[in-house]
C-alpha cells in the first residue's frame, strides 16, 4: 500500500470516528422514565378506573341495559364538525341548526369518524358479557343515516347485536337523554359531557365518564370527574 493510500485511509477513520463522537454527543442522557401525553391525563385525584375494574365490578350481575353516547365518547368526529362549520358557518355555530349540514353529517362524512380505542374495548367487554347496548347521540336525526353502520362496523358489534342509534337531539328538551335512559333501563351510561353525567345521576345509575380528546371542535372541555363520577383512565382516545 502506498503512502498516499495510508494517508487517506487514516483521514477517512478519523473522520468517521469524529462523527460517532458526534453523534454520542447530541444524545442526551436518559435520567428519568419519560411520560407520553396519555400519562398526562392521570394526574389529578379524581376517581379514575379502567376497563378491567369496570368489567370486575360486573362480575356478579346479570346481564344489563348500557349506554353510550357517541361524538367524543365512542367514535372522534370532529373532522366531520370542523368541516361542517368551515362549510356552512365559518366563524359561528349556526351549522349546527342546519338540516344540510345533518344530512352530510350522519351519512357521507362518517368516514371521516375516528373510532375511539377505548370506545372498542368498552362495548366489546360489554358484548362478552351479554348486555344489551345502546347508542344515545344529541345529533339531529335525520330522514336517512349511517350512524348506525358506521358504529357497528368501527367497534366490531355483530349485526344482531346492533340496536338503532338514538337522536336525543330530536326532543323538545335538546340533549333528553334521561328519557331514553329510562326507557331502555339503562344500568350504566357512559359519556364525555357533563350533560351525560347528570342524565344518569337524575335517574341515580351509573354514569361513567369517557375523556374527550383535547383537540375536539366540541369546546371547551369538560372537567372530568368534579360530580364525583367514576373518569376511565386514557379514554381521551
Amino acid at each position: 500500500m502506498s503512502n498516499i493510500v495510508k494517508i487517506f485511509s487514516m483521514i477517512t477513520f478519523v473522520l468517521g470516528l469524529n462523527g460517532v463522537v458526534q453523534a454520542n454527543e447530541f444524545m442526551p442522557e436518559r435520567v428519568e422514565s419519560g411520560v407520553t401525553s396519555a400519562d398526562l391525563t392521570v394526574r389529578h385525584a379524581v376517581h379514575w378506573v379502567s376497563v378491567n375494574q369496570i368489567k370486575k365490578s360486573l362480575e356478579d350481575q346479570p346481564p344489563m341495559a348500557v349506554g353510550f353516547d357517541v361524538d367524543d365518547t365512542v367514535i372522534f368526529s370532529s373532522p366531520g364538525f370542523y368541516r361542517g362549520k368551515s362549510e356552512y358557518s365559518p366563524g359561528n355555530e349556526s351549522y349546527l341548526k342546519k338540516t344540510e349540514f345533518w344530512e352530510k353529517m350522519n351519512n357521507e362524512w362518517n368516514k371521516f369518524s375516528i373510532p375511539k380505542k377505548i370506545g372498542i374495548e368498552l362495548v366489546q367487554m360489554h358484548i362478552k358479557r351479554g348486555d344489551n347496548i345502546y347508542f344515545i347521540t344529541g345529533r339531529t336525526g335525520t330522514k336517512k343515516e349511517s350512524v348506525t353502520q358506521h358504529i357497528q362496523k368501527s367497534l366490531h358489534i355483530p349485526e344482531d347485536k346492533m340496536n338503532i342509534v338514538i337522536f336525543a337531539g330530536d326532543e323538545p328538551n335538546k340533549n333528553d337523554k334521561a328519557s331514553w335512559i329510562k326507557k331502555h333501563n339503562l344500568k350504566i351510561y357512559y359519556g364525555d359531557a357533563d350533560a351525560d353525567i347528570m342524565a344518569a345521576r337524575e335517574l341515580n345509575i351509573r354514569g361513567i365518564r369517557i375523556l374527550r380528546a383535547s383537540n375536539s371542535t366540541y369546546q371547551p372541555l369538560p372537567k372530568a370527574g368534579k360530580f364525583g363520577e367514576e373518569v376511565v383512565v386514557k379514554s381521551d382516545y
